[in-house]
């Protein structure tokens, strides 16, 4: 296990999670069963605040007593909250992965699997409203890839001496954004951030330096993005006040787990939305209507496809707001087609860098919300 950078909230943690293990402690001394509450984590219990641009959790609360049927999972989470504090005393991290490995030191209250450690440590931090980095755990995949015209600022943990890291001095490579982003800095005079689904879209744009001749900076988020690079993305665009453009495969994967994770949070994470999430965003493409207009070749929509596009038009809080996205994904399952954004190349290689995007951007006021 690697180091972790003390912050002034570990008091406050430490604080809490011995209260809520003195809860339990006293309740046992005086022969009456403990519980503990958490928020429901779905999108059911979640309300999308267009002025805010997040979903917000709306109050609903699952209570865990510790009784026969529930005494090994009442026992993980008191295991994990005593291993976060653990972490935090020692200035220590664990991956998520990690913290499964240690729980087969728990006797009967180990895992048998990861999933189930997972949600327990997402319960804990959804007990504590806090994102899961502050209690020490940290995820198994990199925060995502950046290249252009940026300067990020930060500082050497070994010497506390400032680090000027230059985007544009990557080659053929790019940064790696770090687990933790709330130090960093920023300078830049790009005009625009783009963020990018796919590595290979993004290392086309970076083999041709499209950074360079759209003034932009570019972040590739390898898929559903992480936290960190959420995060990163948000606090950029928030201190820099630039806007941020979203391309993405042209399918309800795209829409609705990618995109629409990045700009207004997920029902699992409600609790932390207004951190991990970036209002600012514009859906630049993939487009159900791009695929007619660029005569895009595509692939039959799965079963589901279709489901999870029905699934977001009846209960989706975000896609109910906004009818330019029930319009693009019922025209999505009305044609049954999905297009990757690799398939521009069949105009070209750099079709996509030579005139899809220039275009696409030159009428940004149009992108979907």
């Amino acid at each position: 296990m690697a180091t972790r950078r003390k912050t002034k909230n570990d008091g406050d943690i430490l604080g809490r999670i011995r209260a809520e293990a003195g809860n339990v402690d006293v309740k046992i001394n005086k022969g009456v069963k403990p519980s503990m509450k958490f928020p429901v984590r779905s999108l059911q219990n979640v309300a999308y605040q267009p002025k805010k641009g997040y979903f917000e959790i709306k109050g609903r609360m699952k209570e865990r007593t510790l009784t026969v049927n529930t005494v090994k999972t009442f026992a993980q989470t008191l295991r994990m909250m005593s291993f976060s504090k653990e972490l935090v005393e020692t200035d220590d991290i664990a991956t998520k992965r990690e913290a499964y490995y240690v729980s087969k030191n728990w006797a009967e209250a180990r895992f048998a699997e990861q999933p189930e450690s997972d949600t327990v440590m997402e319960d804990v931090e959804a007990l504590f409203g806090v994102n899961r980095e502050q209690l020490g755990f940290i995820p198994e995949e990199k925060g995502g890839d950046v290249a252009g015209k940026l300067v990020v600022i930060d500082v050497d943990p070994s010497t506390g001496k400032e680090l000027r890291i230059d985007c544009t001095k990557f080659g053929s490579g790019a940064y790696s954004i770090p687990i933790s982003v709330e130090q960093l800095k920023f300078e830049t005079e790009a005009k625009f951030i783009l963020v990018i689904e796919t590595a290979g879209m993004f290392q086309r744009l970076v083999k041709h330096s499209y950074w360079k001749k759209a003034n932009c900076i570019l972040v590739s988020m390898g898929g559903v993005p992480t936290r960190a690079c959420r995060r990163f993305i948000r606090r950029l665009a928030d201190i820099k006040k630039i806007p941020v453009y979203v391309f993405v495969d042209g399918d309800p994967y795209g829409f609705m787990n990618i995109y629409r994770t990045l700009k207004v949070g997920s029902g699992n994470a409600a609790h932390l939305n207004e951190y991990f999430c970036v209002p600012q965003a514009r859906f630049l493409g993939i487009t159900p209507q791009d695929i007619t207009d660029y005569e895009l070749p595509t692939h039959p929509l799965k079963e589901v496809d279709i489901k999870r596009a029905k699934d977001a038009l009846k209960n989706d809080p975000f896609v109910l707001h906004h009818k330019p996205w029930q319009r693009a994904l019922k025209q999505m399952v009305k044609m049954g087609v999905r297009a990757e954004q690799q398939a521009l190349a069949k105009h070209g290689l750099n079709y996509v860098i030579d005139e899809y995007l220039p275009r696409k951007i030159a009428k940004a006021a149009q992108f979907l919300p």
